[in-house]
């Protein structure tokens, strides 16, 4: 499919996008990025654009003669920058959204794909696809959540209007690997205990550790969304393992890796007890991640130790 096709990936240059690229250059692509980071290890043979989404024109140009388009951008934060700075999260998020879709559908591609979130669902132990408009997302994730539900809305909508679907919908779970956002202010949970362990004899984690959550290396995250497309699936589909781990083995993962001492702080927050995918829908059109949680943090936390030019060399457009 992707043989010899020019594939466009916004947000190319980050954690998942730079799986993604690998990825699609094995299968023959002509890939281009458009990123605000300018990678400093850009693979040989791809064309890279420095590009705001937040501008239309911009967006209109890096989608002129593209065949695909998969659409990562987003705003990645922890929950206390969410709840701290809103605005600057729903707002950017839905003018990417906007923006992207708009821009593709002009220039006629063959297929879009969107990438939305966990943020998406109302609480619940475990999310289903079709749980999503039961009830309304988190109050951990209130306004990103619903900037992305109105992505997937906008997407829907297309598909309504043009009679024929060209998108692809997928919601990563807690997503992690090599070229994640160390920096502690806006880092999520596994680059920030990586970090930590890297620089304390003891690693502070906050809440009792007993939250579960559901793991997903980005290259399994980068091979289900080139399995989405090639499959021209317009379901929204969940993207995680299936399976929980509380914060407590995802910490002694990284503790032992680095022979240090948690120290456990629960009267600061640590979001929802259990929130795990079910991975039944990916599962039924044939897709199942690969890699396992421990190699996954071990191989992250590898890639960290060894490149430390890379690790805050981050564009964060919550910043100003």
């Amino acid at each position: 499919m992707f043989n010899n096709q020019k594939v466009l990936v916004t947000g190319g240059a980050g954690m998942i996008g730079r799986q993604l690229v690998d990825l699609l250059l094995e299968k023959g692509a002509k890939v281009t990025i458009a990123d605000l980071n300018e990678p400093t290890d850009l693979p040989q043979g791809v064309d890279f654009i420095k590009t705001n989404l937040l501008y239309f024109d911009q967006c209109q140009n890096i989608c002129q003669g593209q065949d695909y388009v998969f659409n990562l951008v987003g705003i990645k934060c922890s929950p206390k920058v969410t709840m701290e700075q809103p605005a600057d999260i729903m707002g950017p998020m839905m003018q990417f959204n906007t923006n992207m879709l708009e821009a593709a559908m002009k220039a006629n591609v063959k297929w879009y794909l969107y990438t939305s979130t966990v943020g998406v669902y109302t609480p619940a132990e475990v999310f289903y696809e079709d749980d999503v408009w039961k009830g309304s997302p988190s109050p951990n994730d209130w306004y990103g959540g619903w900037a992305k539900r109105m992505g997937e809305l906008q997407c829907e909508a297309y598909e309504k209007q043009n009679g024929e679907g060209r998108c692809s919908i997928v919601r990563p779970a807690n997503v992690y690997g090599p070229y994640d956002n160390f920096d502690l202010k806006n880092a999520m949970v596994v680059p920030s205990l990586i970090r930590k362990a890297n620089e304390n004899d003891i690693i502070d984690v906050w809440g009792d550790g007993s939250p579960i959550r559901d793991f997903i290396h980005a290259k399994d995250v980068a091979r289900g969304m080139m399995f989405v497309v090639e499959n021209k699936i317009t379901k929204p589909v969940n993207l995680g393992s299936g399976t929980g781990v509380t914060i407590k083995e995802l910490s002694e993962i990284v503790a032992n890796y680095f022979n240090k001492s948690i120290q456990y702080s629960p009267e600061k927050p640590s979001g929802d007890a259990k929130r795990i995918f079910s991975m039944e829908r990916a599962n039924s059109y044939g897709f199942y991640p690969e890699v396992s949680i421990k190699e996954g943090i071990e191989s992250t936390i590898e890639w960290f130790l060894n490149n430390p030019d890379k690790i805050d060399k981050k564009f964060n457009a919550l910043n100003k």
